[in-house]
């Protein structure tokens, strides 16, 4: 079932990244899968073919700012069968908003052009060993010297952590909870900056996610984004826009593997017949096909809001919490359907089945964004 919101003047977009994905990533995936990692001249290739740069402002290489398309981006990216890829060409998508952002001129113009053009990676780093969804919990610490701040501390399950040129960092520099906290740029090849370890995942598997560690790391002060104490407002603002990626990669996740297990339930055939004549996998696929449509259209109704300008953090956490739960229950019906070849890594749906697992995870877990729903969305504090 196609709906309307993915035609124009989104369409085009959407078919550009497929086209790419089908030509670039997907007679990879698997390679890149049990590699854990995936070529870096594919940022060049997708600078080049006019991806990095959706959403970013026109005047530091980007095509525009327009929100919702590197939300359909997604859509046509996934279709190469791996999240892993599409999470690691895009971590440029959390790592510069706080840059753009908070960043004066001189900042935008040095760090923002060679990301978007495929010539350096970005990378944001938030999360640490003992501190997940609550940003008020950072511990890592920035300390002013002179011209410099001496940051120390460790950073986890970050993406593109591996061979990020930049970090875009969030770090402590004041004691209160939430106003006490600052973006720094950390650049590869500063002393004290090091990759502690190259993480090992369920899915995503193509994507490389670090622990990072600062040991007196000595960061210019002209790498502090924004005022001191500046960092929490910025990365509320980035949490939107993640989370709505999130969600988007659940619907598509979800459209993907319907539509793979149409094509298999089409040609398998058991008793004499193609098994889409049977009742119970027609059934499934009525299911599959109405649950990912009604993801689909709520992603779309939120994140057409939040393009417009709307801070609307209850409703961007529902369409992520129902979409990961799409994402899962449609990929786990597509394996059904698919049956032994299902649960082989050959398989796209295979591979995604486990790639939709870190959806109700990764942006802020499923249980605190009930907490958000709750408290911005129902009032209860």
């Amino acid at each position: 079932m196609k709906a309307k919101s993915l035609e124009a003047p989104y369409g085009p977009y959407r078919d550009l990244c497929r086209k790419f994905a089908q030509r670039e990533i997907e007679p990879h995936a698997l390679e890149w899968e049990e590699a854990e990692l995936f070529p870096r001249e594919l940022y060049g290739r997708a600078a080049a073919a006019g991806i990095l740069g959706a959403g970013f402002p026109e005047a530091y290489g980007g095509a525009g700012e327009d929100a919702l398309l590197p939300l359909v981006g997604i859509e046509g990216l996934l279709w190469g069968g791996t999240t892993g890829v599409v999470a690691g060409l895009g971590s440029h998508g959390i790592a510069l908003p706080p840059i753009l952002f908070l960043g004066d001129e001189e900042q935008k113009r040095r760090f923002v052009p060679p990301v978007l053009a495929g010539e350096r990676v970005a990378a944001l780093a938030i999360t640490e060993p003992g501190t997940g969804s609550d940003v008020a919990g950072v511990r890592t610490r920035a300390v002013r010297d002179g011209e410099t701040y001496v940051l120390n501390g460790a950073k986890m399950f970050i993406t593109s952590g591996c061979r990020a040129d930049l970090v875009t960092v969030l770090a402590r520099t004041g004691d209160d909870p939430h106003g006490g906290l600052t973006f720094f740029v950390v650049e590869r090849g500063t002393p004290g900056f090091e990759v502690s370890r190259a993480l090992k995942k369920t899915g995503w598997r193509a994507s490389d996610t670090a622990e990072l560690a600062f040991a007196d790391v000595r960061v210019p002060a002209g790498n502090r984004i924004g005022p001191e104490g500046s960092g929490f407002v910025a990365l509320m603002r980035n949490f939107q826009q993640e989370r709505l990626a999130l969600a988007f990669m659940g619907h598509a996740t979800a459209e993907i593997c319907l539509a793979d297990a149409i094509a298999y339930a089409r040609e398998r055939e058991a008793f004499g017949r193609p098994i889409a004549r049977f009742q119970v996998i027609r059934h499934k696929l009525a299911d599959m096909a109405t649950e990912t449509l009604a993801t689909r259209e709520l992603n779309y109704a939120v994140a057409r809001r939040v393009a417009a300008g709307e801070a609307i953090p209850a409703e961007v956490s529902a369409a992520k919490n129902f979409a990961a739960r799409t994402a899962e229950s449609v990929c786990r019906e597509a394996v059904q359907i698919l049956g032994g070849m299902g649960y082989m890594r050959e398989s796209r749906a295979e591979r995604l089945s486990r790639d939709a697992r870190l959806l109700a995870i990764g942006g802020g877990t499923s249980e605190v964004m009930n907490e958000v729903i709750v408290r911005w969305g129902l009032g209860l504090q």
